[in-house]
């Protein structure tokens, strides 16, 4: 198989979908790997390290699309649409629910597009490529809420962590999956008082007895998160339904109720977001202000920490790279459960039902992949 690796190209996306070591193992495979110059260098990865461990590094973005198999980190951007072919097999981020054009685009052109964030285990239903970003976004997220709630960022002027005779900060978290364990394991580190709802009083049972008692947990309903938005100086989203567009969970009237001055970071953003006033945002221009709210709302947020976040991605995603050049698309869906869940789009299809029911589409996985 012939695999291409293009430069990203969204808005300040420094992460590359392949290291010298999955090179290196498809490379001993028998497969070929086309790399675009200069798509490692913001993960700190150069040409020449792609080059020693069998790489072949091209010119250009179509060369690289020209592959049988091309491996990302982002969804295409409308400058890419015109790379998508019948034949193509393109492995990477999606979020299809969030972004309709591009899942039209995908259908007519016949692309085989699998979304790393609906791969799932059959036995637990975890969703293993979407756990490392996960936890590196929900980590960050203290850390962005922390630095725009100094009042030179337009903040109540809250440290989270408090001073002795201080009261801590309060964050409360919308969420208690893979984002918002990590975002409560960074806030409780820090000494803010933290409160973590969600609907699953089995999670929040774990999270209890993880904590031992030192994160608040809450079962989440419109009462219970109408009261942490009040309290909250930090208020993290971090919410997700698995292919579809993320629950409205925060509307615009909750704002005049939270502080003036808090900070809200919506991690699920990329999926639509769980709070009403959320849009993307980037790295270069992260924040804006409603109702004096400060939102944070990068929809790449792993992005600015590429280094790691380029090494946790692919750990996880390699195997199922290395599957689809070893067996092929259709081997790989007949014998592997968790990337059938992860195809988005074949036949000019919507083959994924939460994806199809978010985005109002007829679902058909294709019966030759059952």
């Amino acid at each position: 198989m012939i695999i291409g690796v293009p430069k990203e190209t969204k808005a300040d996306e420094y992460r590359v979908a392949m290291t010298p070591a999955g090179v290196r193992r498809l490379a001993l495979a028998g497969h070929t790997v086309l790399i675009q110059r200069g798509a490692g260098e913001g993960s700190g990865i150069s040409d020449s390290e792609f080059e020693m461990e069998g790489g072949h590094i091209v010119e250009t973005a179509g060369e690289a699309w020209a592959a049988q198999i091309v491996v990302k980190v982002k969804e295409p951007i409308r400058p890419e649409y015109g790379f998508l072919r019948e034949g193509l097999i393109l492995y990477t981020f999606l979020h299809l629910a969030a972004v309709p054009d591009l899942a039209k685009n995908l259908m007519e052109s016949g692309t085989c597009a699998i979304g790393y964030e609906t791969v799932q285990d059959q036995a637990t239903g975890a969703l293993p490529l979407l756990i490392p970003m996960s936890e590196v976004a929900g980590r960050m997220s203290v850390q962005a809420g922390a630095k725009y709630l100094e009042k030179e960022h337009g903040g109540r002027g809250v440290l989270l962590g408090g001073v002795p005779g201080v009261s801590p900060g309060k964050v409360a978290i919308l969420g208690a999956g893979v984002v918002g364990f990590n975002a409560a394991k960074i806030a409780a580190g820090l000494g803010a008082r933290t409160i973590i709802l969600d609907t699953n009083l089995a999670r929040l049972r774990y999270i209890d007895d993880v904590f031992g008692g030192r994160i608040e947990t809450m079962h989440s309903n419109p009462h219970t998160i109408l009261n942490a938005v009040r309290e909250a100086d930090l208020l993290i989203g971090a919410a997700l339904v698995a292919g579809a567009l993320t629950p409205s969970l925060v509307t615009r009237g909750m704002l005049s109720e939270m502080k003036p001055g808090a900070v809200i970071v919506d991690v699920s953003v990329d999926q639509g977001g769980c709070v009403e006033t959320s849009r993307p945002t980037s790295h270069s221009n992260p924040t804006y202000v409603v109702d004096s709210i400060t939102h944070y709302c990068v929809a790449n947020m792993p992005g600015a920490v590429p280094r790691t976040s380029t090494f946790a991605l692919t750990n996880a995603t390699f195997p199922g790279l290395l599957a689809l050049a070893e067996k092929g698309v259709e081997k790989t869906m007949l014998s592997d459960y968790s990337m059938r869940m992860g195809l988005n789009v074949a036949d000019g299809y919507v083959a994924h039902p939460k994806v199809a029911e978010s985005l109002n589409l007829p679902c058909r996985f294709p019966d030759r992949w059952r």
